[in-house]
């Protein structure tokens, strides 16, 4: 038994945010069903075909559900919808602004004929406001919360190399929807959940936006480097290998400058005595501690570091990744089906056991007959709706 088994979630989802959040409770023992456009399914499964021919988006965001195909601008298709939700203990949607409601399904029309039902609405910038009927995806939404303005080089901006804001609303929804659960056991009713991509984000900038409290100047676009913590960045050893390393407090920085650096009395020097001296001496230090690994191999300097102890981290390759002794060590790889033959999966992380759910990823209306059945429909009826690009 997991956690959520025996809860079913139904997903009117695409791209990354809500398939991510529904993947969350999917991990956890819930029922998915995923209802895709005949034809064509969630767009993200023709991102790429990196995956055996398969889009690496969708792989990663789509394990542990059933796919259901229905055109619910049909009536027919609608009422099969209406019939899931009927069951349902939660409903998960990021469809365009707007659309769910229109089509009646709204929290407020929901609740009258379910009234223990989850609504859980993912969009780009929330139910109302000026903004609300926006398109967003991750990027614009990067740029909206001020993520693009802290991220990059002095020179240049630049976006984060992951979805950030997709996943940071999929990661709130899904805790959002658990604590919805929690709630209606106490109470007996639904309610609903209100996630913005742009609200996730920007409670994701906390750091950067109250380093600006009260006007004051934002913290500088540093690449690799922390913007405001020095020396925490990295550096480049003897060998040409990159060394990311990091100094978090007093203690630390005496312990780097006598057992790194060598240089004891640097500890106490009025320009490196605290962070805030380093950071505004960071030219000056950053030669010193160059100079430092540049006589050491990047083994030696890691090896080095250790011993101080300070932290410090290689600079991996995504191949590396996927061979880190850690993530070996811990058995967190895993083997996942797919439409095109099985894939590694890493274990969802947080829950301690031995055999995590990695259910396949679902090929387009795999389940789709399997699941009208349910609803009583005959196969006759079922034959009709898939004939006619209903089902």
């Amino acid at each position: 038994m997991r956690p959520l088994s025996g809860l079913t979630v139904v997903s009117l989802e695409q791209a990354i945010a809500a398939p991510y959040a529904t993947r969350q409770l999917a991990d956890l023992g819930a029922r998915v069903i995923k209802v895709e456009r005949p034809g064509t399914g969630d767009f993200a499964r023709a991102y790429d075909t990196r995956v055996n021919g398969l889009s690496s988006h969708f792989v990663w965001v789509n394990r542990n559900k059933e796919s259901l195909t229905l055109d619910i601008k049909d009536p027919r298709g609608m009422d099969a919808l209406r019939g899931l939700l009927a069951g349902a203990d939660v409903f998960v949607q990021n469809l365009a602004p707007g659309s769910a409601a229109r089509a009646g399904l709204g929290f407020e029309a929901l609740r009258e004929e379910h009234p223990r039902l989850i609504v859980c609405d993912i969009s780009g910038y929330g139910a109302d406001g000026p903004y609300a009927d926006r398109k967003a995806y991750d990027l614009m939404v990067q740029s909206e919360s001020g993520l693009l303005s802290v991220t990059g080089t002095a020179e240049e901006m630049a976006k984060a190399g992951i979805p950030v804001s997709d996943i940071a609303a999929g990661a709130h929804a899904a805790s959002s929807v658990l604590a919805a659960l929690l709630e209606r056991g106490r109470t007996g009713r639904g309610s609903h959940v209100d996630v913005s991509m742009l609200e996730a984000t920007v409670e994701w900038m906390g750091f950067p936006l109250h380093y600006t409290y009260d006007g004051a100047e934002p913290p500088p676009r540093a690449g690799a480097a922390h913007a405001t913590i020095y020396p925490y960045g990295p550096f480049v050893a003897g060998d040409g290998k990159v060394v990311m390393m990091c100094v978090q407090n007093e203690r630390e920085w005496a312990a780097f400058c006598d057992r790194f650096l060598g240089r004891a009395e640097l500890a106490d020097h009025p320009d490196y005595a605290s962070n805030a001296a380093r950071d505004a001496h960071r030219e000056a230090l950053g030669e010193i501690v160059s100079g430092r690994f540049a006589e050491l191999t990047g083994t030696e300097a890691v090896e080095l570091l250790a011993a101080v102890p300070v932290a410090s981290a290689r600079v991996n390759t995504l191949d590396e990744v996927w061979h880190h002794p850690q993530l070996a060590a811990r058995g967190r790889w895993h083997e996942v089906g797919t439409p095109a033959g099985p894939v590694p999966s890493l274990a969802p992380p947080g829950p301690v056991t031995e055999a995590p759910r990695m259910d396949p990823v679902p090929a387009l209306g795999e389940h789709t007959r399997a699941i009208l059945g349910e609803l009583g429909l005959t196969d006759g009826e079922i034959d009709t709706l898939v004939a006619q690009g209903v089902a």
